[in-house]
């Protein structure tokens, strides 16, 4: 049997994504599946505290968390910081059976899927933004994650 698709709730599922700032949802029920992909050219709503991460570091940037006079040897490495884009459950494989997408010390490219978080049963893969280096994984599998932290430190290459 055919399930009817509702526009009404389609709707809101879109507007959902909007109030959350979601780039990517599925969701299948009684064999109807539904998977919603945007991507944004501009900036969606106001509503996001955090300013874009910049991939190079600069003494001007607000998020340069490293102070120049105590720690030379960290701000020389040129260190990257993979964020959360949502809040879940953070799961550094697809599935508790298989090898992590990503350890310490791997090379990494761009779009390359480092792990995955979980939010409202839904899987979401989180890629890399940059080339480079895991230097650490900041957050323990299975553990609970907020929008922008920091998951991963990758020295760029």
């Amino acid at each position: 049997m055919k399930s009817k698709i509702d526009y009404k709730e389609l709707i809101k599922l879109i507007d959902l994504m909007d109030e959350r700032d979601l780039s990517q949802f599925e969701l299948e029920v009684e064999g109807l599946k539904i998977k919603i992909n945007r991507t944004f050219s501009q900036p969606v709503s106001q509503k996001i505290s955090l300013p874009p991460v910049s991939t190079i570091p600069s003494e001007e940037s607000p998020l340069n968390e490293i102070p120049a006079q105590t720690d030379l040897k960290a701000a020389s490495d040129s260190l990257h910081y993979i964020r959360s884009p949502m809040v879940g459950t953070f799961y550094r494989a697809p599935d508790p059976s298989s090898p992590p997408f990503i350890e310490v010390g791997e090379p990494v490219k761009k779009n390359q899927i480092v792990s995955i978080i979980e939010a409202m049963k839904l899987m979401n893969e989180i890629e890399s933004d940059v080339d480079g280096v895991i230097e650490e994984i900041l957050v323990e599998n299975g553990k609970p994650v907020e929008y922008g932290q920091k998951l991963f430190a990758v020295k760029l290459s």
